[in-house]
Protein backbone atom coordinates (compact mmCIF):
# COMPACT_ATOMS: atom_id res chain seq x y z
CA UNK A 1 0.00 0.00 0.00
CA UNK A 2 1.23 3.48 -0.81
CA UNK A 3 0.21 6.83 0.61
CA UNK A 4 0.41 10.29 -0.87
CA UNK A 5 1.36 13.46 0.96
CA UNK A 6 1.23 17.13 0.03
CA UNK A 7 3.07 19.82 1.99
CA UNK A 8 2.64 23.60 1.69
CA UNK A 9 5.57 26.07 1.74
CA UNK A 10 5.51 29.86 1.94
CA UNK A 11 7.55 30.25 -1.28
CA UNK A 12 8.16 28.27 -4.45
CA UNK A 13 11.90 28.40 -3.78
CA UNK A 14 11.41 26.69 -0.40
CA UNK A 15 9.23 24.04 -2.03
CA UNK A 16 11.85 23.33 -4.72
CA UNK A 17 14.56 23.07 -2.08
CA UNK A 18 12.39 20.74 0.01
CA UNK A 19 11.82 18.47 -2.99
CA UNK A 20 15.57 18.25 -3.54
CA UNK A 21 16.24 17.55 0.16
CA UNK A 22 13.49 14.92 0.18
CA UNK A 23 15.33 12.87 -2.47
CA UNK A 24 18.43 12.95 -0.25
CA UNK A 25 16.73 12.19 3.07
CA UNK A 26 14.25 9.55 1.87
CA UNK A 27 15.95 7.60 -0.95
CA UNK A 28 13.60 6.27 -3.59
CA UNK A 29 10.96 8.96 -2.99
CA UNK A 30 10.60 11.87 -5.39
CA UNK A 31 8.62 15.01 -4.66
CA UNK A 32 6.87 17.05 -7.35
CA UNK A 33 6.56 20.82 -6.97
CA UNK A 34 3.28 22.57 -7.80
CA UNK A 35 2.70 26.32 -7.88
CA UNK A 36 0.61 28.94 -9.66
CA UNK A 37 2.41 28.22 -12.95
CA UNK A 38 1.58 24.51 -12.94
CA UNK A 39 -0.73 23.19 -15.66
CA UNK A 40 -4.25 22.57 -14.34
CA UNK A 41 -4.35 19.00 -15.68
CA UNK A 42 -1.32 18.11 -13.56
CA UNK A 43 -2.87 19.75 -10.51
CA UNK A 44 -5.98 17.58 -10.78
CA UNK A 45 -3.80 14.60 -9.86
CA UNK A 46 -3.51 15.98 -6.31
CA UNK A 47 -7.19 15.11 -5.62
CA UNK A 48 -7.35 17.46 -2.63
CA UNK A 49 -10.54 18.18 -0.62
CA UNK A 50 -12.57 21.00 -2.08
CA UNK A 51 -12.69 22.88 1.26
CA UNK A 52 -8.97 23.64 0.89
CA UNK A 53 -9.27 25.00 -2.65
CA UNK A 54 -9.91 28.67 -1.85
CA UNK A 55 -7.16 28.76 0.77
CA UNK A 56 -4.70 27.20 -1.65
CA UNK A 57 -5.67 29.70 -4.33
CA UNK A 58 -4.71 32.44 -1.90
CA UNK A 59 -1.49 30.63 -0.96
CA UNK A 60 -0.40 30.42 -4.60
CA UNK A 61 -1.32 34.08 -5.09
CA UNK A 62 1.03 34.91 -2.24
CA UNK A 63 3.88 33.00 -3.91
CA UNK A 64 3.56 29.67 -2.08
CA UNK A 65 4.32 26.20 -3.44
CA UNK A 66 3.42 22.58 -2.77
CA UNK A 67 5.50 19.40 -2.66
CA UNK A 68 3.57 16.22 -3.54
CA UNK A 69 5.06 12.75 -3.06
CA UNK A 70 4.05 9.08 -2.91
CA UNK A 71 5.61 6.81 -0.30
CA UNK A 72 5.07 3.24 0.96
CA UNK A 73 2.84 3.11 4.02
CA UNK A 74 5.70 2.05 6.29
CA UNK A 75 7.76 5.16 5.44
CA UNK A 76 4.96 7.72 5.81
CA UNK A 77 6.25 9.11 9.12
CA UNK A 78 9.77 9.36 7.69
CA UNK A 79 8.44 11.40 4.78
CA UNK A 80 6.40 13.67 7.05
CA UNK A 81 9.41 14.34 9.27
CA UNK A 82 11.59 15.18 6.26
CA UNK A 83 9.06 17.68 4.88
CA UNK A 84 8.59 19.34 8.27
CA UNK A 85 12.37 19.63 8.65
CA UNK A 86 12.48 21.41 5.27
CA UNK A 87 10.08 24.11 6.49
CA UNK A 88 6.57 22.86 5.65
CA UNK A 89 3.93 25.06 7.29
CA UNK A 90 0.40 24.46 8.58
CA UNK A 91 -1.98 25.82 5.94
CA UNK A 92 -4.82 26.20 8.45
CA UNK A 93 -2.58 28.45 10.57
CA UNK A 94 -1.66 30.49 7.49
CA UNK A 95 -5.36 30.78 6.63
CA UNK A 96 -6.07 32.23 10.08
CA UNK A 97 -3.25 34.76 9.67
CA UNK A 98 -4.51 35.81 6.23
CA UNK A 99 -8.03 36.31 7.54
CA UNK A 100 -6.66 38.46 10.38
CA UNK A 101 -4.91 40.66 7.83
CA UNK A 102 -8.16 41.19 5.88
CA UNK A 103 -8.48 38.24 3.50
CA UNK A 104 -12.16 37.28 3.08
CA UNK A 105 -12.03 34.06 1.06
CA UNK A 106 -14.51 31.22 1.46
CA UNK A 107 -14.44 29.53 4.87
CA UNK A 108 -14.22 25.80 5.50
CA UNK A 109 -17.57 24.12 4.94
CA UNK A 110 -18.60 26.53 2.17
CA UNK A 111 -19.21 25.22 -1.33
CA UNK A 112 -15.93 25.71 -3.22
CA UNK A 113 -15.07 24.63 -6.73
CA UNK A 114 -12.46 21.87 -7.14
CA UNK A 115 -8.88 23.06 -7.12
CA UNK A 116 -7.56 23.97 -10.59
CA UNK A 117 -4.26 25.22 -9.17
CA UNK A 118 -2.50 23.09 -6.55
CA UNK A 119 -1.64 23.46 -2.88
CA UNK A 120 -1.98 21.53 0.39
CA UNK A 121 -1.34 21.55 4.11
CA UNK A 122 1.70 20.08 5.74
CA UNK A 123 1.50 16.42 6.72
CA UNK A 124 -1.69 15.71 4.76
CA UNK A 125 -1.71 12.12 3.50
CA UNK A 126 -4.00 9.57 1.89
CA UNK A 127 -3.69 5.86 1.22
CA UNK A 128 -4.00 4.15 -2.14
CA UNK A 129 -4.05 0.43 -2.83
CA UNK A 130 -1.76 -1.46 -5.15
CA UNK A 131 1.89 -2.27 -5.27
CA UNK A 132 2.95 1.28 -6.30
CA UNK A 133 -0.41 2.40 -7.57
CA UNK A 134 -0.43 -0.35 -10.20
CA UNK A 135 -3.22 -0.22 -12.79
CA UNK A 136 -5.38 -3.19 -13.67
CA UNK A 137 -3.49 -5.71 -15.78
CA UNK A 138 -4.23 -5.76 -19.51
CA UNK A 139 -4.75 -9.30 -20.76
CA UNK A 140 -3.95 -10.31 -24.32
CA UNK A 141 -6.53 -12.17 -26.33
CA UNK A 142 -5.74 -14.14 -29.53
CA UNK A 143 -2.20 -15.18 -30.42
CA UNK A 144 -1.85 -12.19 -32.74
CA UNK A 145 -2.51 -9.66 -29.97
CA UNK A 146 0.36 -7.43 -28.95
CA UNK A 147 0.82 -4.82 -26.21
CA UNK A 148 3.77 -2.75 -25.13
CA UNK A 149 4.82 -0.60 -22.20
CA UNK A 150 6.72 2.59 -23.06
CA UNK A 151 9.98 3.25 -21.22
CA UNK A 152 9.87 6.91 -20.24
CA UNK A 153 12.81 8.92 -18.95
CA UNK A 154 12.95 12.55 -17.88
CA UNK A 155 15.80 14.78 -18.98
CA UNK A 156 16.87 17.90 -17.17
CA UNK A 157 16.77 21.11 -19.19
CA UNK A 158 18.34 24.18 -17.64
CA UNK A 159 17.54 27.61 -19.05
CA UNK A 160 18.32 31.16 -18.03
CA UNK A 161 16.29 34.23 -17.23
CA UNK A 162 17.19 37.72 -16.11
CA UNK A 163 16.18 38.83 -12.63
CA UNK A 164 16.56 42.21 -10.97
CA UNK A 165 18.74 42.34 -7.85
CA UNK A 166 18.18 45.93 -6.73
CA UNK A 167 18.97 49.41 -8.01
CA UNK A 168 21.75 51.87 -7.26
CA UNK A 169 20.91 55.56 -7.67
CA UNK A 170 23.11 58.64 -7.14
CA UNK A 171 21.36 61.89 -6.20
CA UNK A 172 23.06 65.23 -5.48
CA UNK A 173 21.64 67.88 -3.16
CA UNK A 174 22.86 71.19 -1.69
CA UNK A 175 23.92 71.54 1.95
CA UNK A 176 24.68 74.96 3.47
CA UNK A 177 27.36 75.03 6.16
CA UNK A 178 28.22 78.19 8.18
CA UNK A 179 31.93 79.12 7.90
CA UNK A 180 34.04 82.01 9.25
CA UNK A 181 37.44 83.54 8.52
CA UNK A 182 39.47 86.33 10.21
CA UNK A 183 40.86 89.29 8.23
CA UNK A 184 42.92 92.34 9.46
CA UNK A 185 41.44 95.67 8.30
CA UNK A 186 43.25 99.06 8.48
CA UNK A 187 41.40 102.28 9.34
CA UNK A 188 42.60 105.92 9.23
CA UNK A 189 41.25 108.55 11.61
CA UNK A 190 41.61 112.39 11.50
CA UNK A 191 41.94 114.18 14.82
CA UNK A 192 41.77 117.93 15.39
CA UNK A 193 44.06 119.22 18.14
CA UNK A 194 44.40 122.74 19.47
CA UNK A 195 47.35 123.73 21.72
CA UNK A 196 48.31 127.15 23.12
CA UNK A 197 51.42 128.83 21.60
CA UNK A 198 53.09 132.23 22.45
CA UNK A 199 55.83 133.12 19.94
CA UNK A 200 56.56 135.69 17.22
CA UNK A 201 55.43 135.08 13.67
CA UNK A 202 58.33 133.90 11.58
CA UNK A 203 59.02 135.11 8.05
CA UNK A 204 57.90 131.85 6.52
CA UNK A 205 54.48 131.93 8.14
CA UNK A 206 51.69 133.83 6.50
CA UNK A 207 50.15 135.79 9.26
CA UNK A 208 46.95 137.14 7.87
CA UNK A 209 46.06 134.91 4.91
CA UNK A 210 43.21 132.46 4.42
CA UNK A 211 44.33 128.81 4.38
CA UNK A 212 42.54 125.50 4.05
CA UNK A 213 43.97 122.17 5.25
CA UNK A 214 42.06 118.94 4.51
CA UNK A 215 42.57 115.35 5.62
CA UNK A 216 40.52 112.33 4.40
CA UNK A 217 39.81 109.33 6.58
CA UNK A 218 40.20 105.94 4.92
CA UNK A 219 39.30 102.44 6.09
CA UNK A 220 39.55 98.91 4.66
CA UNK A 221 36.38 96.81 4.33
CA UNK A 222 36.08 93.04 4.03
CA UNK A 223 35.07 91.89 0.55
CA UNK A 224 33.63 88.32 0.30
CA UNK A 225 33.65 86.26 -2.90
CA UNK A 226 33.08 82.53 -3.43
CA UNK A 227 34.52 80.12 -5.97
CA UNK A 228 32.98 76.72 -6.77
CA UNK A 229 35.54 73.96 -7.19
CA UNK A 230 35.06 70.23 -7.93
CA UNK A 231 36.71 68.24 -5.14
CA UNK A 232 35.37 64.72 -5.89
CA UNK A 233 33.31 62.73 -8.41
CA UNK A 234 30.87 59.90 -7.73
CA UNK A 235 29.95 57.81 -10.78
CA UNK A 236 28.09 54.61 -11.63
CA UNK A 237 29.79 51.95 -13.68
CA UNK A 238 28.37 48.57 -14.72
CA UNK A 239 30.52 45.50 -15.09
CA UNK A 240 29.57 41.96 -16.10
CA UNK A 241 31.00 38.62 -15.10
CA UNK A 242 30.08 35.01 -15.76
CA UNK A 243 29.89 32.20 -13.24
CA UNK A 244 29.13 28.52 -13.47
CA UNK A 245 26.35 27.26 -11.22
CA UNK A 246 25.48 23.63 -10.57
CA UNK A 247 21.73 23.00 -10.81
CA UNK A 248 20.51 19.97 -8.85
CA UNK A 249 17.18 18.22 -9.34
CA UNK A 250 15.80 14.72 -9.71
CA UNK A 251 14.55 13.08 -12.91
CA UNK A 252 12.29 10.06 -13.28
CA UNK A 253 12.46 7.08 -15.56
CA UNK A 254 10.31 4.05 -16.17
CA UNK A 255 11.70 0.59 -15.45
CA UNK A 256 10.09 -2.66 -16.57
CA UNK A 257 10.12 -5.89 -14.61
CA UNK A 258 9.42 -9.11 -16.47
CA UNK A 259 7.77 -11.86 -14.44
CA UNK A 260 7.96 -15.21 -16.25
CA UNK A 261 5.79 -17.75 -14.48
CA UNK A 262 6.27 -20.53 -17.04
CA UNK A 263 8.27 -23.67 -16.35
CA UNK A 264 11.93 -23.76 -17.33
CA UNK A 265 11.23 -26.13 -20.24
CA UNK A 266 8.53 -23.91 -21.71
CA UNK A 267 10.80 -20.90 -21.44
CA UNK A 268 13.60 -22.67 -23.30
CA UNK A 269 11.26 -23.84 -26.05
CA UNK A 270 10.28 -20.21 -26.65
CA UNK A 271 13.87 -19.06 -26.71
CA UNK A 272 13.76 -17.43 -23.25
CA UNK A 273 16.55 -18.13 -20.82
CA UNK A 274 17.68 -16.46 -17.63
CA UNK A 275 16.13 -15.51 -14.31
CA UNK A 276 12.44 -15.21 -13.65
CA UNK A 277 12.70 -11.41 -13.08
CA UNK A 278 14.70 -9.12 -15.33
CA UNK A 279 14.35 -5.50 -14.15
CA UNK A 280 15.02 -2.84 -16.72
CA UNK A 281 14.55 -5.13 -19.74
CA UNK A 282 12.41 -3.73 -22.60
CA UNK A 283 9.58 -5.92 -23.86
Amino acid sequence: MTRTMTAYFDSVQEAERAAYDLAQRVPGVRGEVFDARTDSQRLEALALPSEDAETLHEGFRRGGGVVHAEVPDGRFEELAAALEASGAVDLEQREAEWRKSGWTGARRGDDVAPLPTGGATAARGSATTGAAGAAEAQRLGPATDEASIPIVEERLRVGKREAGHGRVRIRSYVVETPVQEQVTLREEHVQVERRPVDRAVSGTEAGFQERVVEATERAEEAVVSKEARVKEEVSLKKTAEERTETVRDTVRRTEVEVEDGRSAGAAKRNGVAGTAKEPGRDI
